[in-house]
């Protein structure tokens, strides 16, 4: 069960680095690498992010609410590489929504409705769907209204966002294509650091070998 000091605990924690601004682990050789201009283009509803602006590192998160490796790298490694790197200045963080389902991309609608611009909040949101993601491929419907309602929804507010105006799933489905046929992404999570794709969890060690020679170059 979600309860609003869950809610609130969540914002808290996504809100700190603002202040400051099913696949092994895979690297894709810089010759396969995209255009960076392609990379670096805003998402159609904006890019969610946390850290600096001008952090040396920048990690571009693909992922859908419903799978479950976004789910253990939010869990186990995100909160590493918040306290390591985002809060400290060294990176700046990027979630982009690649939904594999109807259900996902519900989600990703509430969490952007509910958010609107603001980071804190979305991470905040997105944080709860993922450790709610059991109830949320088994009860989709019910979770979803009690996540919106957590964060101050009223039922006919999540009806909107998730049903009946499709403005908001459309960017996500907009972009998605996009990462699709343009980044190469097909599965999620895909990680763009620095420019370079990388596809699948790993651990937080795996990381911190790829950005810590980011900071020294």
């Amino acid at each position: 069960m979600i309860t609003r000091r869950t809610f609130n605990t969540a914002l808290a924690f996504a809100g700190t680095a603002a202040a400051i601004g099913a696949s092994p682990w895979q690297l894709i050789s810089a010759a396969n690498a995209q255009e960076p201009a392609q990379i670096a283009k805003p998402s159609t509803l904006g890019d969610m992010a946390l850290g600096s602006k001008d952090a040396p590192v920048t990690i571009i998160e693909y992922a859908s609410m419903t799978c479950p490796h976004c789910a253990a790298f939010e869990k186990e490694v995100f909160p590493q590489i918040k306290s390591t790197y985002i809060d400290t200045g060294k990176v700046r963080f990027i979630f982009r929504e690649f939904p594999l389902d109807q259900v996902a991309l519900a989600a990703s609608a509430l969490a952007r409705c509910v958010a609107k611009d603001d980071s804190n909040k979305y991470f905040a949101i997105i944080g709860i769907l993922f450790n709610q993601q059991a109830d949320l491929q088994t009860q989709a419907f019910q979770t979803i209204n009690r996540v919106g309602k957590q964060a101050g929804f009223s039922e006919a507010m999540i009806k909107s966002c998730v049903q009946d105006d499709l403005t908001v799933q459309k960017g996500i489905l907009a972009d998605r294509e996009y990462a699709n046929k343009t980044l190469k992404i097909d599965s999620t999570p895909s990680f763009f650091i620095n420019g370079k794709l990388v596809k699948g969890e790993t651990s937080f060690d795996s990381f911190k070998g790829m950005i810590d020679p980011l900071l020294k170059s």
